[in-house]
């Protein structure tokens, strides 16, 4: 199920999340050149969060190939700032535009249930417990971890908590045959969830030295989220969202 919009209203203008994918869309396009090397492996060799390096679990000098004749040579020392700053880098093409349409979609809606500080607040510690999560799950792991993936699952795991009953519309792919359907909140998220939880114990078995999908850091942030959002969330913003809405209608209607 690949999420298109919710029913549920916003009443601030979330500056916050049309910011941080502006700022991802410009890093994804200054700093990773839109995906091409050198800039891309690079820039996820320089900024990307490796494990093994973090915990120096891995010895000083081991070389990682990141691309097509680039490699990281890990220095042996730990540059905590790649929790951070690798929540603002990306893959691919796909990588970012999934994660931009997840966090429109979501986020506009938290924001709302917050404000603008305390949202920002809350994206960036999700992503950072999503990142540790990753981080500790596979200390020896010398593969580079980037994406905003964790930051936003930290936001579906609030959204489930704050409008477990909103009706999200969904695209349904199978095989060749795509349809739409509108699902209460909870039944998409927990199937995303679910989605991740298993794929996750399935790679646990890949190596080391193998790349894949962060399914540990997209858990770590979903569950940070529902964990953490009673704290950051205004109790009179989210009542805004229960209050039934009351239409006028028009004569026009009849017609």
């Amino acid at each position: 199920m690949f999420p298109y919009r919710d029913e549920n209203p916003t009443y601030l203008t979330p500056f916050v999340t049309v910011g941080i994918i502006i700022l991802n869309a410009l890093v994804w396009v200054v700093v990773q050149g839109a995906g091409t090397d050198p800039a891309l492996a690079r820039s996820v060799c320089e900024l990307g969060a490796i494990p093994g390096e973090l915990l120096q679990t891995v010895p000083a000098g081991t070389e990682i190939p990141v691309g097509p004749g680039l490699h990281c040579q890990l220095t042996g020392e730990p540059a905590w700032y790649t929790v951070l700053s690798s929540m603002f880098l990306h893959g691919g093409w796909v990588h970012i535009i999934g994660n931009m349409w997840f966090l429109w979609v979501f986020g506009n809606n938290v924001e709302d249930s917050m404000g603008h500080g305390r949202y920002m607040g809350f994206y960036l510690l999700c992503g950072v417990l999503a990142a540790l999560a990753q981080i500790f799950a596979s200390p020896g792991s010398p593969v580079p971890m980037v994406g905003a993936s964790g930051a936003i699952s930290g936001i579906m795991g609030g959204y489930l908590v704050l409008y477990p009953r909103v009706r999200v519309h969904t695209l349904v792919f199978l095989g060749f045959f795509v349809t739409r359907i509108a699902v209460p909140a909870y039944f998409m998220l927990l199937y995303w969830a679910f989605l991740q939880f298993v794929s996750s114990v399935f790679s646990a078995g890949a190596g080391a030295g193998e790349g894949g999908v962060a399914f540990v850091a997209h858990l770590g942030g979903f569950v940070a989220g529902a964990a953490l959002i009673r704290l950051f969330a205004k109790p009179e913003f989210v009542s805004r969202h229960r209050r039934p809405r009351i239409v006028v209608a028009s004569p026009l209607d009849r017609f």
